[in-house]
């Protein structure tokens, strides 16, 4: 009888485990320094954050937001960056090849907010906002830093020029 009900929890639950997973979001572990001090603030401790697939849609990302992506560099990797710019947006570099960037329709500029210790647009240039997997919400772990993660740019990376329209039409 204890198989029956373990096996019948199983064949019900793994699927929508599996499908919260997929669909809603998933909590990942923050590793590096490159986003302090909005995460991994201490060196020796790792933040968890909340990614939330649920209606993240490329036309949805806004400038401030944290966003996890897949790394144009290794597509193996994910990486984690804050939105500096959108498509059609005028941005300056720090020691990206050029020092103005016009970012191309279908793109964004992202930033590590510890600028210099950062693998991010300015290593790599504007990347595809389709190599974008889920909005960073919520830092859920460890407990003394639990909060809904703020939609912040820093003044100094904002844009030189916003374009008119930043979405998809």
């Amino acid at each position: 009888m204890a198989f029956r009900f373990f096996a019948k929890s199983l064949l019900y639950g793994l699927p929508l485990g599996v499908t919260f997973l997929d669909c809603v979001g998933y909590v990942a572990r923050v590793d590096g320094i490159s986003m302090q001090p909005a995460l991994n603030p201490v060196a020796d401790v790792r933040d968890y954050v909340f990614l939330l697939r649920w209606g993240n849609h490329n036309s949805d990302v806004e400038r401030g937001d944290i966003i996890s992506m897949v790394s144009p560099k290794d597509p193996a990797q994910k990486i984690i960056k804050r939105v500096v710019g959108l498509q059609g947006d005028v941005v300056s570099t720090i020691g990206y090849r050029d020092e103005i960037v016009s970012i191309p329709q279908g793109h964004c500029w992202v930033e590590g907010d510890h600028t210099g210790h950062s693998m991010d647009s300015n290593s790599f240039g504007p990347v595809a906002l389709g190599l974008m997997t889920a909005k960073a919400v919520a830092i859920v772990w460890p407990p003394e830093r639990w909060r809904l993660l703020e939609n912040e740019l820093p003044r100094r990376r904002a844009p030189i020029q916003v374009a008119k329209t930043s979405h998809y039409n």
